[in-house]
């Protein structure tokens, strides 16, 4: 296989102060956020990579795995090494329906319920709704696809006495923050929010499909209704492989 015209110079970039698995891995990067590696290109094979940067296969598989765990590379078994698709970029700073958001990027959003149940809220669930404890809640598992391709693992929770017989409700085929807006006149106006890093246990890379110990987002939301009453908490996983978070500038804090 003849390389990828924007590695064959690569090489010359490579400097001394940085572990040379380092500089392939950041070299390819700049090649695949420059477009000069398009999404399914596929490498050449191990053994001419590593002829190619003048490294030992070993050096050479830990830069793949560097970027395979971004999500950068989709390192397929007997199929060879390829750029993998861009990362969808989803607004960490606003509060918007996952369906509707992933239909404006023209994919096709679906949901598979996996639990459903009515129970008597933990300590820390109550605590997030401010509820007594006793008080019961809703508790949903779905699994979110796009293109059929399972991406984000979803949990949440919401207040029985606010929502009634919810139950009756498609709870997979209707956005969630419709049912809560049309069928009880409650309007979703902000959401608290918070990210942070994690790896897929065994139960997630089940459901999304993906190796035990991948990169997920994950997301921690409580909803709030023009009243600022909180009607929904929730957990999501995203898949690190498919997603990027992005935030619009802030002024510096003082």
């Amino acid at each position: 296989m003849i390389a990828p015209a924007p590695l064959q110079k690569l090489r010359e970039t490579f400097v001394n102060t940085l572990p040379l698995y380092i500089q392939i891995a950041d070299g390819l990067l700049e090649k695949i956020d420059a477009g000069e590696l398009a999404p399914g290109v596929r490498l050449p094979p191990e053994r001419e990579l590593s002829q190619m940067f003048g490294v030992n296969r070993m050096t050479l598989r830990r830069s793949l795995q560097r970027l395979e765990l971004q999500g950068l590379l989709d390192r397929r078994q007997g199929a060879g090494t390829y750029v993998a698709a861009p990362k969808i970029e989803r607004q960490a700073d606003q509060l918007v329906s996952f369906s509707r958001g992933m239909q404006k990027r023209g994919y096709l959003p679906g949901a598979k319920l996996l639990h459903f149940e009515r129970k008597v809220a933990e300590a820390s669930i109550a605590r997030e709704f401010g509820l007594p404890l006793g008080a019961e809640v809703y508790y949903f598992q779905r699994i979110r696809f796009l293109n059929e391709e399972p991406v984000m693992l979803e949990k949440f929770w919401m207040p029985v006495a606010r929502f009634p017989d919810f139950e009756q409700f498609d709870l997979v085929n209707r956005f969630i923050f419709d049912i809560v807006e049309v069928e009880y006149g409650l309007t979703v106006t902000r959401a608290r929010q918070s990210l942070e890093a994690v790896v897929a246990t065994d139960y997630e890379a089940e459901k999304l499909n993906i190796r035990v110990g991948a990169p997920l987002m994950l997301e921690r939301r409580l909803t709030f209704d023009e009243r600022d009453t909180p009607i929904e908490f929730g957990i999501d996983l995203y898949r690190g492989d498919r997603f990027r978070f992005v935030t619009e500038k802030a002024p510096m804090e003082p």
